[in-house]
């Protein structure tokens, strides 16, 4: 189900998330579904769960629009169910960054170049990955939406 993207402002961007019960399947499943068909519809690479009004910590990342600039995202596509950012790479990178909820605003940003992510994927199997970092730094905190520009490291 297509579900509304709640903006810059909204509160549920504020509130504090909570790890998905991984017992319950057919719940991750519904939300899981309601992302992407959300991200199919919006101008997007990522989207997590309380962009649509869901205090879970759980995200999708599609990176299959991008392989002009980045061919090496040609198959990426990422569920990412209580994520946890276990590594960050000291060395830095500059990218040009928006977020749904603060639509067609971009701006540069530096982040570290890569990341070590350890997150549960959408078959519930525990996965460690490191990702260049480009979708990610939206949702760096874990338990807490943090908004594209809010967070500088």
């Amino acid at each position: 189900m297509i579900r509304p993207i709640y903006l810059y402002g909204s509160e549920v961007l504020r509130k504090t998330c909570q790890n998905v019960d991984l017992n319950d399947k057919e719940a991750i499943d519904a939300l899981v579904q309601d992302l992407w068909d959300t991200l199919a519809v919006a101008d997007g690479c990522g989207l997590a769960a309380p962009q649509i009004g869901v205090t879970s910590r759980v995200l999708i990342v599609d990176g299959t629009g991008m392989v002009e600039d980045m061919p090496y995202l040609k198959d990426f596509k990422r569920v990412m169910i209580n994520p946890v950012i276990l590594e960050e790479s000291d060395q830095k990178c500059d990218y040009s960054e928006g977020c749904l909820s603060v639509p067609n605003i971009y701006y540069d940003v530096t982040r570290p170049k890569a990341i070590k992510v350890e997150y549960y994927d959408e078959n519930l199997e525990m996965k460690v990955e490191e990702f260049d970092k480009f979708c990610f730094e939206g949702h760096k905190k874990g338990d807490t939406a943090i908004v594209y520009g809010e967070s500088s490291s």
